[in-house]
């Protein structure tokens, strides 16, 4: 894997998101994600699996510089991909868990809700899903998967404004289980592991899928007209020009 650097621990695995200093989400990321999460789901020697990033950024989203560049049938297939790997991720019945090493907006946002628990280091960090302010239309399986984890209405709030959130305003959200130190994150990953692999193995994964079983069914029916929107929409002149004032800003 090219995008992804794994450490196997006793019971499971650390997967460290290691593409740049910051970790953008692109299509070889997406796959090898899906790839991974398909391949411990399937091995019985693998119990868990914690996904981590680097000092200061978990993940910063969407790769909007290569996105830039897709014609409208590579953004018809990142798309995919990526309600894919959410699947994936979602449908995965192992422990799964978020260590989150710093920034984590956006696409880094919707890896660390498809996970079981997520902790996340103290700091001038944000989290959050602001889609909306870069000219995304959010599904609605977005929407069903944040509020999962934070209520009907302040994912609703939440994804309207586009809000990025602090550790700490995240946690008392309820979008965060700890907040510590960044030195401790992977510790406190690891310990939660450890707790959840203590459990009786078959017990815990039919457990965690009854519990999934509706963000599951959402994320097997695409909605096509959605995906249709907001492809048409992306190459729009109002959503180019946004774009083209965020890639300016990432490239200053």
């Amino acid at each position: 894997m090219q995008t992804i650097q794994l450490t196997h621990k006793e019971g499971y695995t650390i997967a460290q998101l290691n593409r740049g200093k910051a970790n953008p989400i692109n299509l070889q990321m997406i796959q090898e994600i899906s790839e991974l999460a398909q391949h411990i789901a399937n091995d019985s020697t693998v119990k868990g699996l914690i996904l981590t990033g680097k000092e200061g950024y978990f993940s910063a989203g969407l790769d909007l510089l290569e996105m830039s560049r897709y014609n409208k049938a590579e953004m018809q297939l990142f798309w995919k991909n990526f309600t894919g790997m959410m699947l994936e991720l979602v449908k995965f019945p192992k422990p799964l868990i978020a260590a989150i090493s710093g920034h984590s907006p956006a696409g880094g946002c919707v890896l660390a809700v498809c996970c079981d628990y997520r902790v996340m280091a103290e700091g001038n960090y944000k989290i959050g899903l602001n889609e909306v302010p870069v000219g995304i239309i959010v599904p609605k399986h977005i929407h069903s998967l944040y509020a999962f984890w934070i209520g009907e209405r302040n994912a609703y709030q939440n994804l309207m404004e586009g809000k990025l959130m602090s550790p700490q305003e995240a946690q008392q959200m309820q979008l965060l289980d700890a907040v510590v130190p960044l030195p401790e994150v992977l510790s406190k990953a690891e310990e939660k592991m450890r707790q959840y692999l203590a459990f009786d193995s078959f017990t815990w994964q039919r457990t965690k899928l009854n519990l999934r079983r509706e963000l599951i069914k959402q994320l097997q029916i695409p909605d096509e007209e959605t995906f249709a929107a907001t492809i048409d929409h992306w190459f729009s002149a109002e959503v180019q020009g946004i774009l083209g004032n965020i890639l300016n800003s990432l490239k200053k």
